[in-house]
């Protein structure tokens, strides 16, 4: 049974996280070497699926890539990790975490409108150095008020988010499909800037009927090769 098209154009989204076995850097460096290029020119080939990748090497301890993946349906992601694991590095390569979602119009956006908003934008990333992405479950309780009252409160955070233009949001849906029912996605050009947004979120009302929202993964965006050159210092 193929997946139905939707009015909406909803597109699958898939991020995970990649971690390298650390046997792998004892290997010597001209075969690392060709199995890096193994790797790179597959993620940089023609696919079914975008992929956008980038780096957390550093900026965690338990996953060194991200990939951002984007698709029709399940087939070309399922696809895709396949390729991935037969190659030779990726079949060092763990999945620590992934999170499937899917792009949907917000429900609470009514009639309102402004420049940027996230679903007038593609499925996808608008190029920013930095992406941040953590799941996310909103406590029971919140589906039991009123869904006039949800709006409202929704309209407060929307409100704190305008004061941040610089830092797009990208929603994904999991109801049904993953453990989790959002996974949540900004890109910025500043870490900073990010932190102080978050920090005021945690003091709006929507905020008090979040479950979880971790783990949080701050990725950096990069070109395939220099990720893989990362993993073992370039060589």
């Amino acid at each position: 049974m193929t997946d139905a098209p939707r009015p909406e154009s909803r597109r699958l989204m898939r991020y995970v996280l990649y971690q390298v076995d650390p046997a792998w850097r004892s290997l010597p460096a001209e075969e690392r070497s060709l199995q890096k290029k193994e790797l790179a020119d597959l993620l940089e080939s023609s696919l079914p699926v975008e992929v956008h990748p980038y780096s957390t090497v550093g900026l965690r301890a338990d996953a060194d890539i991200c990939l951002w993946e984007i698709a029709e349906g399940p087939g070309p992601i399922q696809d895709l990790q396949t390729r991935i694991n037969a190659t030779e590095l990726g079949r060092r390569l763990r999945p620590t975490y992934s999170y499937l979602a899917m792009t949907r119009p917000s429900q609470y956006l009514g009639g309102h409108r402004h420049e940027g908003q996230e679903d007038q934008m593609p499925a996808g990333p608008v190029g920013s150095t930095y992406l941040f992405v953590y799941p996310m479950v909103k406590k029971r309780e919140w589906y039991s008020l009123p869904f006039e009252e949800r709006r409202r409160i929704m309209g407060g955070h929307f409100k704190i988010g305008h004061r941040y233009p610089a830092v797009k949001i990208h929603t994904g849906y999991s109801f049904g499909i993953d453990d989790q029912e959002f996974v949540v996605a900004f890109e910025g050009e500043s870490v900073s800037e990010f932190l102080d947004l978050v920090e005021e979120l945690r003091g709006s009302e929507s905020s008090a009927y979040t479950e979880r929202d971790v783990p949080i993964f701050t990725c950096v965006k990069m070109p395939v090769p220099q990720i893989l050159d990362q993993l073992d210092g370039g060589h």
